[in-house]
């Protein structure tokens, strides 16, 4: 049989050669047109052939073709270059757990994929899990724990399906270092170092998790040039034996799902398994009294009763992670005295949400490609009832301008009584609809400067990739 790879931008390489290396004949074809020099070197090395679509019309039998689940083609139009073939179709997430499938048994594996908070998610699990030195994909890089320390697998990885392969292959070479296998120093030829896994996903998850946990739904965007949407991508986490799921997204999107071990969370409905009976909001740590009912677990037990915890969650937008992270722990059977501690020691993410001190200041950061309007509202009402606090709006345009309306949140603006000061693109926009005073910086390292010297706090909103702003 013949296997046709299609998108050699987003894990086809990697999941190209990895099915060259089991001895499967494959062929690859690069939609996209990015294959770099290098890339192609290694396909040519483990004999992948790079074709073009035309070039089905040389072949006979069986072909499988492999696939991204935002593929722009249908399946038809695939067909329609060689109908005489005996066609299968199987997504990059499918043939990751194809290629996994005897990979990680003997530990916990979480997968995690949503519009919105994933990273949050993950690494909330991650504090969770710590003692069991975790591996993870996240959409900050692949890391690897030992002993509460952290070792950089690879900054520079997007959160495509085969990077989850990839993030495994990068763990075993920490592990098994060439040298010393040849000096005799390891002994062992699988010096796994981790005992837990979590792996962020963007479309779904491949399904080798031991609970799929899904955070919401929060925009269900058009995929595969308006063929597909999100929440079609993501009903493949119903591909793991337990799933996790938003209760608003479980109703809306996934009703007629049928799967035995889903267990559902949500901030205002008292009929999911799990759901929020208090919250008592602070910027410094947020207490929430958590209420659960026939949970299932991955071991088929069926569990009750409430937890209390207290981590950083500095506004009601953030809570709902918190519900579906507890919700997961409690799936995988994990004690709630090591959920209490670990989401007690969770602190925020440098680059995405934390609070920092500097000087006399205290900088509450709300740093995210995906900010959209509520999320900015949501945001600023934490703050709403502080004195002391500047408020900073800005950013990058060029990842999806469309989710920011620009007039409503401009008339959001102009009822503030806080200090407004505006930065980047994102700021530069929405001061033409502004009738309320602002400031504004074209770079946002200006605001922290004057927030610093105004002795003020400040709540810094900022629409940019992580990678950009964490480096200051």
């Amino acid at each position: 049989m013949n296997n046709l790879v299609i998108d050699l931008t987003h894990g086809g390489v990697k999941i190209a050669i990895s099915l060259a290396k089991k001895g499967k004949n494959v062929l690859a074809y690069d939609i996209y047109n990015t294959l770099d020099s290098i890339d192609a070197k290694m396909l040519e090395i483990y004999g992948i052939e790079l074709i073009q679509l035309s070039d089905l019309a040389n072949f006979k039998g069986d072909m499988n073709v492999i696939y991204p689940i935002h593929m722009p083609l249908s399946f038809d139009e695939v067909k329609s270059y060689n109908p005489e073939l005996n066609y299968t179709f199987h997504t990059h997430h499918e043939t990751v757990q194809d290629l996994l499938k005897d990979w990680g048994s003997d530990i916990v594996k979480i997968e995690v994929t949503g519009v919105k908070g994933k990273t949050t998610s993950a690494f909330m699990l991650k504090e969770i899990l710590i003692d069991d030195n975790p591996l993870i994909l996240s959409s900050l890089g692949a890391f690897l724990y030992e002993n509460h320390k952290e070792i950089i697998l690879k900054k520079d990885i997007s959160i495509t399906p085969a990077n989850i392969k990839e993030t495994i292959d990068l763990a075993y070479k920490i592990a098994n270092p060439i040298c010393k296998i040849s000096e005799g120093v390891v002994k062992s030829e699988n010096l796994r170092k981790y005992n837990s896994s979590i792996f962020e996903s963007s479309l779904g998850v491949s399904g080798i998790g031991d609970v799929g946990l899904l955070v919401n739904i929060a925009e269900n965007y058009p995929i595969a040039k308006g063929k597909s949407s999100a929440s079609e991508a993501k009903k493949q986490v119903f591909r793991c034996p337990c799933v996790c799921i938003q209760k608003e997204a479980f109703d809306e999107y996934y009703s007629d799902v049928q799967h035995e071990r889903t267990n559902t969370f949500s901030l205002d409905d008292k009929t999911s398994n799990l759901f929020l009976i208090n919250a008592e909001y602070n910027l410094n740590q947020t207490t929430l009294e958590i209420e659960y009912k026939d949970v299932h677990t991955i071991t088929d037990n069926t569990i009750s009763g409430k937890i209390n915890v207290k981590t950083f969650v500095p506004g009601p937008h953030h809570a709902s992670n918190v519900l579906g992270v507890v919700l997961t722990c409690l799936s995988l059977e994990i004690d709630s005295e090591k959920i209490i501690k670990g989401l007690e020691n969770y602190r925020g993410i440098p680059g995405r949400t934390n609070k920092k001190t500097i000087e006399n200041s205290i900088i509450i950061e709300e740093i995210n490609p995906g900010l959209n309007t509520q999320a900015i509202k949501e945001s600023i009402i934490m703050i709403d009832n502080l004195d002391d606090y500047y408020i900073s709006i800005g950013g990058d345009y060029g990842i999806t301008c469309e989710e920011i309306d620009e007039e409503k949140l401009a008339n959001f603006l102009n009822g503030l009584n806080k200090k407004l000061i505006l930065t980047g693109d994102v700021g530069l926009s929405v001061s033409s609809k502004l009738t309320a005073e602002y400031e504004y910086f074209e770079n946002y390292s200006d605001v922290y400067d004057l927030a610093i010297k105004d002795n003020k706090n400040l709540l810094f909103i900022y629409r940019s990739d992580y990678r950009k702003i964490s480096q200051r």
